[in-house]
């Protein structure tokens, strides 16, 4: 395995642009700015200690127990295997092994040129993940994988040059104990940084347990549609004055700033009160202020005209039926 930690680019054409600054007669999206990060506050503690930690994750891959602490390390320094992403309500997409447990990454190491700084006990409470058979699963760019020789000769696993660890109390699949503690550790995020929602793209998707795969926004925040708006001919907001207090819109981002969201008819338009508003397949978007955090889908089916929005700008539980 080659080692590489570089950085994957999103490069739009200029096709995809024409499109997107056309669809519904209005103009392309915009950048939008700042990004929340809720990433668990660091404990004190050394590299074995248990910070505050996350428990188990929203969307565990497989929900069988795996490892078992520091009394069954030999299945925590097993192959990875392929690698997949897990959606974490407070922490966004978090990087697993093919078991799903979660890696991390540790503040003393370095990722240019990649080395490891966690040997000895660290090591027994950070069993670092081999390299061998470690491969990209979907939302994975297989480019960021590579390894590095430890101080002891073997070879482990490197996501965007930053090398890789499980952690000997997480017990089962979508388990983060590890997360922040010593101030020094930190779940990773498939592009190699650390995970948080600050790593999220201005529009993505998560897999919720009851609504399935949904759109949210740069803070991981559920994205909803109105019923009463109109897409076409061309994007008609309905939601004004005291409603846009429990339903905010959704400021413009920009196409290259969205992950698994449907390109086509994803653009802002301006409003009648002259505030830019983001679409979705031309549906304009909001989110509800009574979701107080990532995962929370409070305003699903509210009066029975605010739902929560598929990738293609379906609304859950309409379209569906």
């Amino acid at each position: 395995m080659k080692t590489s930690w570089r950085n994957a680019s999103l490069v739009a054409s200029a096709a995809a642009v024409l499109v997107l600054t056309t669809a519904c007669g209005q103009e392309g999206g915009t950048s939008s700015v700042g990004s929340q990060n809720v990433g668990a506050t660091a404990a004190a503690g050394g590299y074995g200690g248990v910070g505050s930690g996350i428990g188990t994750g929203t969307s565990p891959s497989p929900s069988s127990t795996v490892g078992g602490g520091q009394g069954n390390l030999g299945a925590q320094s097993a192959s990875a295997g392929k690698l997949e992403v897990s959606a974490n309500a407070e922490l966004g997409d978090v990087l697993t092994d093919s078991s799903g447990l979660s890696l991390y990454r540790f503040d003393e190491d370095t990722a240019e040129p990649p080395k490891s700084n966690c040997n000895g006990d660290c090591a027994t409470a950070w069993p670092p993940v081999p390299a061998n058979d470690a491969s990209a699963g979907a939302g994975i760019d297989k480019a960021l994988l590579g390894e590095v020789t430890r101080a002891d000769g073997s070879k482990q696993l490197t996501i965007a040059g930053w090398p890789a660890y499980r952690y000997a109390k997480d017990t089962k699949a979508g388990d983060l104990t590890g997360q922040g503690v010593g101030g020094k550790w930190y779940a990773l995020a498939p592009t190699g940084k650390k995970a948080s929602v600050a790593s999220l793209p201005g529009l993505s998707t998560r897999n919720d347990p009851n609504l399935g795969e949904i759109v949210v926004d740069k803070n991981g925040m559920t994205v909803y549609r109105f019923a009463k708006d109109k897409a076409w001919p061309e994007p008609v907001s309905n939601c004004l004055g005291a409603c846009l207090e429990k339903w905010p819109v959704v400021a413009p981002v920009s196409a290259n700033d969205t992950k698994d969201v449907q390109k086509k008819g994803l653009m802002s338009f301006t409003r009648s009160d002259g505030v830019k508003q983001q679409t979705v397949n031309c549906s304009p978007i909001y989110t509800f202020a009574a979701d107080k955090q990532p995962g929370d889908t409070n305003g699903q089916g509210v009066g029975g005209t605010w739902y929560a929005v598929r990738p293609n700008g379906e609304m859950v539980g309409v379209s569906d039926k």
